[in-house]
């Protein structure tokens, strides 16, 4: 590990701030007790260098030495192989975990991920996609009535489905699913999160008050 380096946007609009990717990598980073640092990318101008490393010009990215990694679930799975806090170390528990950052990203932030976007454009959700999400939400709330983290441990498997989880629950979508939403509660107060979100928070203030 050579040094590590999460770059994120200078700054985003007041809507998405708390909810921008980075912050699942500030996340695991805290709850790792890695250290690193926070560059930044222009929000409204990106650049050819930009699109070098996250071919979509989103954000956000780690470097690790000369290693260059772009989306959140691959680079949590990265992180988890620097640090027992973030992934079991026995191959069982190492298999569950991926497993779950995989249905995290694949099975559930599909229905969440639209159906959340309608909500912030205050726009009604189409009933196709409140049915989809309820029938994703009814499969993982049997899942977590009958434990406290996805893969035994706390792992990123965790910090991807919590994150996941926050948009609809900001929605009041996990009403009907108790145990979903106590999940989110859950990790949400873990302290490695309340710093990660902080942390996020002041730096899209820090960009307001050096534009003002």
């Amino acid at each position: 590990m050579a040094g590590l380096t999460l770059t994120t946007f200078d700054w985003v609009p007041e809507l998405p701030r708390g909810l921008v990717r980075d912050l699942r990598v500030r996340w695991a980073l805290e709850e790792a007790g890695l250290p690193y640092r926070v560059a930044s990318v222009p929000f409204g101008d990106r650049k050819p260098e930009h699109f070098a490393h996250q071919p979509f010009g989103q954000v956000p990215w780690l470097t690790d030495g000369d290693l260059s990694i772009f989306e959140s679930g691959a680079i949590l799975l990265h992180l988890g192989q620097l640090s027992a806090a973030l992934m079991p170390t026995d191959p069982r528990g190492r298999s569950k975990a991926m497993e779950w950052v995989f249905a995290a990203l694949n099975s559930v932030e599909m229905a969440s991920l639209p159906w959340s976007m309608f909500k912030f454009t205050g726009e009604p959700a189409s009933k196709f996609l409140d049915e989809f999400l309820k029938i994703r939400l009814k499969h993982l709330e049997a899942v977590l009535a009958g434990r406290e983290w996805l893969a035994g441990s706390f792992s990123v498997a965790d910090i991807l489905m919590a994150d996941v989880l926050r948009p609809v629950d900001r929605f009041d979508g996990l009403a009907g699913h108790p145990a979903c939403r106590d999940y989110v509660a859950r990790a949400t107060a873990r302290p490695a999160f309340v710093k990660a979100h902080a942390d996020q928070m002041a730096h899209f203030a820090a960009a307001d008050s050096r534009a003002g």
